[in-house]
């Protein structure tokens, strides 16, 4: 719980500081705070070398080219400081490394978490609008790229920063004047990155958008490959790919050249900077200003300057890219789509009753309602078909039932208890659906049929097998149940996969039962499998179907025909067809 509560927090931090993208970064690391504190201080030992050695070597510099007024076992004393300083390092790098890797790769994880239960929480119309391209590149490679952005800024900006700072504070003692010239550095280096700041922004936000839809469109293609090759349209998703491809090719290569100037630019400058220093300090230790081992020094030390300018303004575009990495992932963390369907009632049974009373439902970007003043009542125990043509309101009267989406206008009561007031996740571990798609995933029979169930017994597994008429199929399988059935279960048959599905509801003894359109796909050999597991099923339940096939439905003990998201008929299969209505005239 307490893990699960670092990532609600991490949401709530993308939700309160929206385009935000630095304040964002700084909370992911609010556990992790005493690791990048214990990182930096052995970062400053492990580093200390780059700070003494030069001093060291100008103090032997000086020495030698002054023996008159040392002793050479100064040098030996320089030298074994410097030795100290230079071995600490293969064990303080590995310490700091610990500390550091455990604070990033923690919010990695963490990072990673948030976003699959905010994609959990998120409504069912969010994921039908969102390309699943899109969320793979936001949860792979925008998660990396923020781990890269903090690599950078703590292995990269921090030593920046101590770097310059030590150079500064020991060139301040030595010579003001000296200082004075390398501080002169700091406003160019501020320049050249608020020159290149705004078009790499808007360059990185671009190359991130296409990455997004040609993640999109490969996911969709390897999907199409079958239709594709059934219809010889391989080389038209080529060029479509083709053209994705291109268009991801030119925003990197324009971003590439962007970067390429920007280095130049900084290169070049801190050359001749460095160039300017050299001359500078020659001139004054041709006067006598300074030491000759202070020319080396001061040399030593604005190279170092140098470097860590360029390395700022080299770094920037990762950090940049990291930055809009954040964004990028703050659209899922901070979208509002969530389904507000948690009422604080738990149910812990279900007899199956449900009523809808002047029932209406709108989508939020259509002024066309799909139901008006829907009235209609459930009983537990009933089979219920709803028949009607296609955008008559069956499928939005299911997904009301099962909770992905609200009334716009008047209740339904589930059990009597207005479904407002009941929490959802529980009243659905009373329910099974199956749908018109076999939603299956790689693994075995086994593992699909008792998806997210920590406790079966074999009996129970071979009770819903049996019961979805399955025995037959996994007897001929090589491994039986524990065969793997494939991506999608490919290996399967149409109606094959179907049975899966109705086991996996069977094996959770649902009070409730919802078969939306389970059987429109299927060839008439095994629709009549499936129907018969259907109405195995059925047995003591609820069930509410979505068919148009008359052989699904005929069995119903009520048939609701649905137009324009009213019921305008109701009653056995004979009544309807004595009544010769609606529901007639759709059969002939």
């Amino acid at each position: 719980m307490a893990q699960d509560e670092q990532y609600y927090d991490l949401i709530r931090v993308f939700k309160k500081n929206q385009d935000k993208p630095m304040k964002i970064f700084f909370k992911m690391y609010k556990g992790s705070y005493k690791d990048l504190f214990l990182a930096l201080v052995v970062f400053c030992i492990k580093h200390s070398p780059v700070w003494v050695i030069p001093i060291v070597t100008a103090n032997i510099i000086t020495i030698i080219t002054e023996p008159a007024t040392h002793n050479f076992n100064e040098v030996w004393i320089n030298v074994i400081i410097g030795a100290v300083f230079v071995i600490q390092n293969l064990f303080t790098n590995v310490i700091y490394a610990r500390f550091f890797s455990n604070a990033t790769r923690n919010v990695e994880a963490v990072i990673r978490g948030a976003l699959v239960r905010k994609l959990q929480q998120l409504s069912i119309s969010y994921h039908k609008d969102m390309q699943m391209g899109k969320i793979q590149s936001k949860v792979l490679r925008d998660v990396e790229s923020v781990v890269t952005f903090a690599n950078q800024l703590f292995a990269g900006v921090i030593p920046i920063i101590l770097n310059t700072a030590v150079a500064l504070t020991v060139t301040i003692t030595r010579s003001l004047v000296v200082t004075a010239f390398f501080l002169l550095t700091i406003p160019v280096s501020v320049v050249l990155v608020a020159l290149f700041r705004k078009p790499m922004r808007l360059k990185n936000a671009n190359y991130r958008h296409d990455v997004e839809r040609m993640s999109t469109k490969l996911t969709d293609m390897v999907e199409m490959i079958p239709i594709t090759r059934a219809h010889a349209l391989e080389n038209v998703e080529i060029d479509k790919s083709d053209e994705q491809l291109d268009n991801v090719k030119k925003r990197g290569w324009e971003l590439d050249l962007l970067n390429a100037k920007f280095g130049a630019a900084s290169w070049v400058t801190m050359q001749m900077f460095q160039l300017l220093c050299l001359l500078f300090t020659c001139w004054m230790a041709f006067r006598g200003d300074i030491d000759v081992g202070d020319v080396y020094l001061f040399q030593q030390y604005f190279s170092n300057i140098m470097n860590q300018m360029l390395s700022l303004v080299n770094i920037y575009p990762i950090l940049t890219k990291g930055l809009e990495s954040i964004d990028s992932i703050g659209e899922i963390l901070w979208a509002k789509d969530v389904e507000d369907y948690s009422g604080k009632r738990t149910l812990d049974k279900l007899e199956g009753n449900f009523k809808f009373e002047n029932v209406d439902f709108a989508y939020a970007d259509s002024p066309h309602h799909v139901l008006n003043k829907f009235n209609f009542e459930i009983k537990a125990g009933q089979c219920v078909a709803f028949v009607g043509e296609s955008g008559a309101g069956k499928s939005t009267i299911i997904n009301m039932i099962i909770g992905f989406c609200r009334p716009t206008g008047g209740k339904l009561y589930i059990d009597g208890i207005d479904s407002e007031e009941i929490n959802m996740k529980s009243f659905r571990e009373h329910i099974a659906v199956v749908s018109q798609s076999a939603i299956l995933f790689s693994g075995t029979v086994r593992d699909n049929i008792t998806y997210g169930l920590t406790h079966y017994t074999d009996e129970e597994l071979w009770k819903a097998i049996d019961g979805a008429n399955l025995r037959d199929v996994i007897e001929n399988l090589p491994n039986g149940v524990d065969t793997m059935i494939g991506e999608h279960g490919d290996k399967l048959s149409g109606g094959q996969r179907q049975r899966i599905t109705i086991a996996r509801a069977l094996i959770r003894n649902p009070k409730v039962i919802i078969l939306d359109e389970a059987t429109s796909a299927l060839d008439n050999t095994s629709e009549k499998l499936v129907q018969s597991a259907i109405r195995n099923a059925a047995e003591g339940r609820t069930m509410l179907v979505v068919a148009h096939r008359l052989s699904t439905i005929k069995d119903a003990d009520v048939i609701a025909f649905i137009k324009d998201g009213v019921c305008t008929e109701m009653g056995t299969f004979e009544e309807l067809v004595d009544k010769k209505g609606d529901f007639y005239n759709m059969q002939k």
